[in-house]
């Protein structure tokens, strides 16, 4: 199977890093025994795109008014303009411009955001899906102020996670309510799951010395359930590692796009 086509065309020179998303977390890491890891959709999540790192140190101060100068701009390095950052909508949003021109494959979008599990006070990111399949322009990744103040902006910080989604899939999914009870094998399959979580949060109240050192319910990183009669694919995953972003010139002589990468966010700048 060939896989969907994510390339980036360089729009400006020196065009911000463009990397694939580690799965940590400077919090998770900080967490007691690092527990949060034990949380695989979390670490998974955090993986599942690639970011692009900001060139240099800022500061964006944001006054509490709507008007784009309300918005100021701090580069910390002697000589270099803010053309990668911008205050272009005002209300306290800031945005970015990441140096490329993305394309996908038809039918496939890109879905710009923050990272996963990203923390930074006093700022939100904007979500972003954008048709990749068919612009020829770029796409700027906004941010906004959660509150009059400064933050500042490190350098090589992510300023935008990218990731791929396909673009009408999701208009044919007809949600089901459905009572546990109309599935007995799938309602049985939950009794025994919660039936060990009971046991197994007794155990580690009452500091069972074996519980204890099982640490938690391996169920999901293992991929099966407590009975063992439900298991996951060969899709399942415990890890992700994407592909790091290469040059047109390192494709194979059939072409091949494998490795190559695009990405970006949000409100189109014609």
């Amino acid at each position: 199977m060939v896989p969907p086509r994510l390339e980036c065309m360089i729009q400006s020179p020196n065009p911000p890093a463009l990397v694939p998303a580690p799965g940590q977390r400077d919090w998770m890491d900080a967490t007691n025994e690092h527990f949060a890891y034990r949380c695989t959709p979390l670490s998974i999540a955090n993986a599942s795109g690639w970011e692009l790192l900001n060139p240099h140190e800022v500061t964006v101060i944001w006054t509490g008014y709507n008007s784009t100068s309300d918005v100021i701009i701090r580069v910390h390095e002697p000589g270099v303009t803010h053309r990668f950052i911008s205050s272009t909508f005002g209300h306290g949003i800031v945005t970015f411009h990441p140096g490329y021109v993305f394309r996908t494959d038809p039918g496939w979008m890109v879905w710009a955001r923050g990272g996963p599990n990203r923390l930074k006070d006093g700022i939100h990111p904007l979500d972003g899906l954008v048709e990749t399949n068919w612009l020829p322009f770029s796409f700027t990744m906004n941010w906004k102020f959660t509150r009059p103040g400064a933050v500042t902006f490190a350098k090589g910080e992510p300023f935008c996670f990218i990731t791929m989604t396909p673009s009408v899939a999701i208009e044919e999914v007809q949600p089901v309510i459905l009572s546990m009870e109309d599935d007995p094998d799938f309602h049985r399959e939950h009794k025994v799951w919660n039936s060990e979580r009971r046991l197994f949060n007794a155990g580690l109240q009452m500091r069972d010395e074996l519980t204890e050192e099982q640490k938690w319910q391996k169920n999901y990183l293992k991929g099966v359930s407590p009975s063992g009669l439900s298991k996951a694919d060969e899709n399942h995953r415990v890890k992700r590692t994407l592909k790091t972003p290469i040059h047109g010139r390192q494709r194979s002589s059939a072409g091949s796009t494998e490795g190559a990468v695009t990405a970006p966010v949000v409100a189109p700048e014609e």
